[in-house]
């Protein structure tokens, strides 16, 4: 994993909790820029993704995204925190986020998401 799980937890309610660490050597900045790495936007919603996964046991695939907001950079070596709470018991393919780091939103928004389903190679 290109990053590192701090602490993670889930309360009674289904809010999902992880704080993790980006080190310095994360392929993710090798891209985003030679001289001032940050970490791209498709990298913060892909550690939202595998933190509901590792939630919920799931395999899933994200069919939608909404609201997405991109408010600060995010630099190596930095310690985020990721907030999620699914929707409601009638919508469970909605997963609400926050990403912060020192109580400041760095990302927000919406995804929805799928149980994927096992394929198998034999047809």
């Amino acid at each position: 994993m290109w990053y590192s799980i701090i602490k993670s937890q889930c309360s009674s309610s289904g809010e999902v909790y992880a704080e993790i660490e980006i080190g310095i050597n994360s392929p993710w900045f090798s891209g985003h820029f030679p001289d001032e790495p940050i970490l791209p936007g498709i990298a913060q919603l892909s550690m939202v993704m595998e933190t509901i996964k590792m939630a919920f046991r799931d395999q899933i695939r994200i069919t939608g995204l909404k609201r997405i907001r991109f408010k600060k950079i995010v630099r190596p070596e930095s310690r985020l925190m990721i907030l999620v709470t699914p929707g409601s018991k009638k919508d469970e393919s909605v997963y609400f986020f926050q990403i912060k780091s020192e109580n400041n939103v760095i990302c927000s928004g919406m995804m929805t998401a799928e149980k994927e389903q096992q394929h198998s190679d034999w047809t």
